[in-house]
């Protein structure tokens, strides 16, 4: 407003958007990495409640595949091993149940 050239107000004012939208990208990159850190933060967080919890599953498995071996050596009919094989739904449970029918089938021979 101080100057009466009307070039020289296009040139300022042209300068002034400039600066403006220089301005606007630098607040959306600084948001844009806000965003992405508290993203992954919270992502870290996941993990480790997911690895806390993934460990406590583990160590229960563990715990009930000690249980179920205990028991599988008690066990000496084929008949009844091969029910519990057939009731069993996870993989290592079956696995061990197998192991057992392989173990008697052997001493019977």
């Amino acid at each position: 407003e101080a100057t009466l050239d009307l070039a020289e107000r296009r040139r300022i004012r042209s300068a002034i958007r400039e600066l403006q939208r220089q301005e606007l990208e630098r607040d959306e990159e600084a948001l844009a990495s806000k965003r992405f850190r508290s993203e992954r933060g919270s992502h870290r967080q996941d993990n480790k409640e997911n690895w806390l919890r993934s460990q406590q599953l583990e160590e229960e498995q563990q715990k009930a595949l000690a249980s179920l071996s205990q028991q599988l050596e008690s066990i000496s009919d084929v008949d009844e091993l091969t029910k519990l094989l057939r009731g069993a739904s996870e993989y290592e449970e079956r696995k061990l149940i197998r192991a057992a029918i392989r173990k008697l089938r052997a001493e019977e021979v």
